[in-house]
């Protein structure tokens, strides 16, 4: 009976890492999140993938950073995804908090479900999701054969006339002589304002988009294309290429080379999207050539890739100006 016992456990041994395998190629791929509204969007983005024997994974959740996970696992008939960070309680101590993501394929939909726990240990904060596996990079377009339509001057001289201020927030925009102004500006005492962000009424699909900006010392904005992918606005002079810098896609593609000039002077932008391909020149240097967007970016309004959507720009994060905003449709 024991020898009999111990085959049984060594074959089922041998069997659990083939069942587990077994499950990757289900799993693998980018996948386009639609996260719990959270009264501005609902957009995330997951990628898992397997290299060399491992399985690396990274998510968005609405807003910020691309960041992999600390763990991913194979588990039952789907994957668990762990993310440890340390939280500060009240009295300014460190605790490690574990978020972890439980994750499955059904009639090829990506289902999954979130658990952070609290950090007084009292509970947990629980969100489902799902997930559209996003087919492959397109090719690269060529752009010498791309036809454009008339160009649509977005910017009215004196007024907001075809922008709105997404959801229920403050409104620090401004228009005055052909200058478009975020001025955020938040009270001495402690309630904080938020402000919101400014979008066009109109939608778009692929374009080419010409403007200028002035972002102050300090101080951060962003352009997003379709209202899913952010071109950023920083106040990044003289610091080190990062994909967080003046002209990266955010948190995706660095830009090549630093073209942005000193906080305080007008620069300008011109930023072309085909075929889920994205062109950025900044100051007259290419510092995005041509390469292929991967998924929305934080602030996305929504993760779906194929339709159209807004030009909108960010205004909760700080004071900036735009002007001479023309945007040139693609003609197909």
């Amino acid at each position: 009976m024991k020898a009999t016992f111990t085959l049984i456990a060594a074959l089922f041994i041998q069997i659990l890492p083939s069942f587990a395998q077994s499950q990757l190629p289900a799993l693998t791929g980018t996948w386009a999140l639609t996260l719990p509204h959270n009264g501005f969007n609902d957009a995330g983005w997951m990628e898992i993938k397997q290299e060399n024997g491992y399985i690396y994974t990274s998510i968005l959740w609405y807003g910020g950073s691309v960041t992999p996970v600390d763990h991913a696992y194979v588990y039952d008939n789907g994957m668990i995804l762990t993310e440890t960070r340390n939280r500060k309680t009240a009295e300014d101590k460190e605790l490690a908090v574990t978020t972890w993501y439980s994750v499955s394929v059904e009639n090829g939909k990506l289902v999954g479900i979130r658990v952070e726990p609290k950090i007084d240990g009292s509970g947990v904060n629980q969100s489902e999701f799902t997930g559209v596996r996003l087919p492959a990079d397109p090719p690269r377009p060529d752009l010498s054969k791309v036809k454009y339509g008339q160009p649509i001057k977005l910017l009215d001289p004196n007024s907001l006339k075809g922008w709105k201020v997404i959801g229920d927030r403050a409104n620090g925009w401004s228009v005055s002589n052909g200058v478009l102004l975020n001025d955020p500006v938040q009270p001495d005492h402690d309630k904080h304002i938020s402000y919101g962000n400014l979008r066009t009424e109109q939608e778009f699909e692929d374009f080419n988009l010409k403007l200028e900006v002035n972002i102050p010392a300090e101080n951060n904005s962003g352009i997003y294309l379709r209202g899913i992918y952010e071109i950023q606005v920083f106040d990044s002079y003289g610091k080190e290429l990062d994909s967080h810098n003046m002209g990266g896609l955010y948190s995706r593609i660095k830009p090549a080379v630093a073209a942005e000039k000193p906080a305080g002077e007008w620069q300008t932008f011109d930023i072309t999207l085909v075929n889920r391909h994205v062109t950025v020149i900044l100051n007259g240097k290419t510092i995005i050539d041509n390469q292929p967007v991967r998924g929305c970016t934080g602030g996305a309004l929504t993760s779906n890739e194929f339709k159209p959507g807004p030009i909108y720009l960010q205004g909760d994060h700080g004071k900036v100006s735009y002007r001479n905003i023309v945007l040139t449709p693609v003609v197909k």
